[in-house]
């Protein structure tokens, strides 16, 4: 998948302290796409809007906890 146009932003649950950053790009059509900040070019997740959306909703509920 081609994510040369992805606009990354990180998360606001994650610290400026160099610890565990996440990034996540919602620009693009059909799919989230997740990074770690401190390896951009390193492997990315692809996620559904509503695959997204489910993640989100089992960490909100303490899920994966």
């Amino acid at each position: 998948m081609d994510l040369s146009t992805a606009v990354w932003r990180k998360s606001s649950r994650s610290s400026d302290n160099g610890g565990q950053c996440v990034e996540v790009a919602t620009n693009l059509p059909g799919v989230v796409a997740v990074r770690d900040s401190k390896d951009p070019e390193g492997p990315k997740l692809i996620f559904t809007p509503a695959e997204w959306r489910a993640f989100i909703g089992g960490v909100e509920d303490g899920e994966f906890g």
